[in-house]
């Protein structure tokens, strides 16, 4: 199991980059509401601890872990947020409905991940039973969801990251002749 052993809460603080300027993104699945409310609270004080403004956090429900998918692409297309955090959780039943859940909100968050330029983190919960679900939705193993806020800070973080060197490619590209912009066309480096 990946997290015996392991708290989920524990982090370093000094390896998370500032966070004050992102906006982040929750879509909570509404279906286990017990550990998709735990989930999110994990990851919206850890959002908090790490000085992000409760004004800069957009939260919105879906029915289950299954609409997680549309719910980030909306969010993405709509909210101008920096990274997006998908919580859910789906328990093992006696039929194969777990399997094609599973399957497709992790294959729909993958694909929003290539496809679009912002990262979406994957924080559904995929156990057996409801005690292991509790167990890492603030139980003894700490919370999911404060893991899934410190990857959401370091994904945000390497898209500025990546952005900026971009911006900055280009205009050592304009200064060596290498590129030309219309005339009247504006450069500008965004922080």
């Amino acid at each position: 199991m990946a997290t015996e052993n392991k708290n989920l809460s524990e982090y370093d603080k000094n390896t998370v980059p500032n966070a004050k300027k992102f906006r982040f993104g929750i879509v909570v699945a509404e279906w286990n509401e017990t550990i998709t409310e735990g989930l999110f609270d994990g990851a919206f004080k850890t959002l908090l601890e790490n000085e992000v403004p409760a004004g800069q956090i957009i939260r919105w429900n879906v029915p289950g872990s299954f609409e997680l998918v549309y719910g980030a692409k909306k969010m993405l297309q709509t909210q101008n947020v920096d990274a997006v955090i998908v919580i859910g959780c789906v328990i093992q039943g006696q039929t194969k409905h777990f399997d094609f859940v599973c399957e497709g909100v992790t294959q729909g968050i993958k694909d929003l991940n290539v496809q679009t330029d912002v990262p979406v983190i994957f924080c559904v919960l995929t156990d057996n039973t409801m005690q292991q679900s509790i167990d890492r939705s603030g139980g003894i193993h700490g919370n999911k969801g404060t893991e899934a806020a410190i990857a959401a800070i370091k994904m945000a973080y390497i898209r500025q990251q990546s952005s900026l060197s971009h911006q900055i490619d280009n205009q050592h590209l304009l200064s060596a002749g290498a590129i030309q912009l219309e005339e009247g066309t504006p450069l500008e480096l965004k922080e």
